[in-house]
């Protein structure tokens, strides 16, 4: 995933109110453009091919899967790979992202719907995700958690 320079203004009076004003729009703008990419993407390869997300994780980034907590990224594709389906459909309903306390990294949280191949009704899920920038000028994720809502 191609990874977007971050800006930000720092001005404090007059004239520059408005520049730090668009500044952080673009930076809004930039933190949804990329949490947007990033979720099509995750989606897309969870639904077609599973243990290609292995390569979006880190050895150091942690999944908790209603309530499991599962530590890199060879034993998180191992737990996504194991998951008692095998064909699945996310459709998404919302997405919110923030600035993550790590410089430069974006809280994603996800909200939708998980409808299982041969099955009737659809699953509500939540998902969050921390996206941290690599060397690289991508991101993997960092933190994942993921949980069913059962209403």
């Amino acid at each position: 995933m191609q990874m977007l320079p971050l800006r930000t203004a720092t001005s404090t009076t007059g004239g520059a109110r408005m520049d730090k004003d668009q500044g952080t729009r673009e930076m809004e703008e930039q933190l949804e453009m990329v949490a947007k990419a990033f979720v099509d993407h995750y989606y897309n390869l969870f639904d077609t091919n599973r243990a290609a997300l292995a390569c979006l994780y880190d050895q150091t980034s942690m999944l908790s899967f209603e309530g499991q907590k599962i530590l890199g990224a060879d034993e998180i594709a191992r737990k996504l790979s194991q998951l008692p389906f095998e064909q699945c459909k996310h459709s998404i309903s919302t997405v919110d992202c923030q600035p993550s306390p790590f410089v430069g990294g974006i809280l994603v949280f996800v909200t939708g719907n998980l409808h299982l191949a041969g099955e009737e009704h659809q699953l509500r899920f939540s998902q969050l995700f921390q996206l941290i920038p690599t060397q690289q000028a991508s991101f993997f994720v960092q933190n994942d958690v993921f949980r069913l809502n059962y209403c």
